[in-house]
């Protein structure tokens, strides 16, 4: 469990989406550097391909993402893992053919004041779920699936966020629309806040603490970039 929640609670605010994030010539820039870096992790049972953006690549692109990120969400830090080269990095492109199952992003270290989650579009395909839920536990994909309970990644696995809402039931017609993927007791007690329609340029912005996860609605494919921050 993180050490300062008190403090990490009064940077938390409810999830917003930034219209024209990014410009068109941006998003040309972002989607070139997906293709030029280097391939981190193509999972082929979850089908999503990741490539970490390494401080190493395209200095310029970074200077003006972390600036125009700072005019939204004030003074920050990055805080992404290392790529397996252990470089720093900014964050994490992700090419997915699956929906990601619910997880929250915290962490593994306690002792750091987690703060905002970014989420980048580069396709118009996706939608990207926000609950009301907030875990300050570390990093974890919940799941009452025992494959995926007993599955090695990144992540911990656990289903411990059953009980810790209440048990009511999910709203069936959200579930229907949009996460017939999951289990739908895999969602008791579960409050959808926010369901953001991937748009090219546009940006999405929430608390690290808030339980999330995509739609099942995926066609082809759908590629996003990621950033997670701190506070000094």
């Amino acid at each position: 469990m993180h050490q300062f929640i008190e403090k990490i609670k009064k940077f938390e605010s409810e999830p917003f989406i930034v219209n024209n994030f990014l410009d068109e010539e941006e998003i040309k820039s972002f989607q070139k550097l997906y293709d030029l870096l280097p391939l981190e992790i193509d999972n082929k049972r979850q089908k999503i391909i990741k490539k970490k953006w390494s401080i190493e690549f395209n200095k310029e692109l970074q200077d003006k993402y972390k600036l125009k990120l700072k005019k939204i969400i004030g003074n920050y830090e990055m805080d992404n893992p290392d790529t397996k080269e252990g470089s720093a990095s900014l964050g994490l492109f992700q090419e997915s053919y699956m929906p990601v199952t619910l997880h929250v992003d915290t962490g593994f270290d306690f002792k750091k004041i987690i703060y905002k989650q970014t989420l980048l579009p580069l396709s118009d395909e996706g939608e990207t779920i926000i609950f009301k839920n907030r875990f300050y536990g570390c990093s974890t994909t919940f799941s009452i699936d025992p494959k995926e309970l007993s599955a090695k990644g990144y992540n911990k696995r656990s289903s411990e966020h059953l009980g810790l809402y209440g048990n009511n039931n999910f709203d069936k017609e959200i579930y229907e629309k949009y996460l017939t993927h999951e289990n739908i007791n895999n969602l008791k007690g579960l409050e959808v806040e926010l369901i953001f329609n991937w748009k090219l340029g546009d940006l999405l912005v929430f608390d690290r603490s808030n339980l999330h996860c995509s739609s099942k609605n995926i066609n082809k494919k759908k590629l996003g970039f990621t950033s997670s921050t701190k506070k000094k």
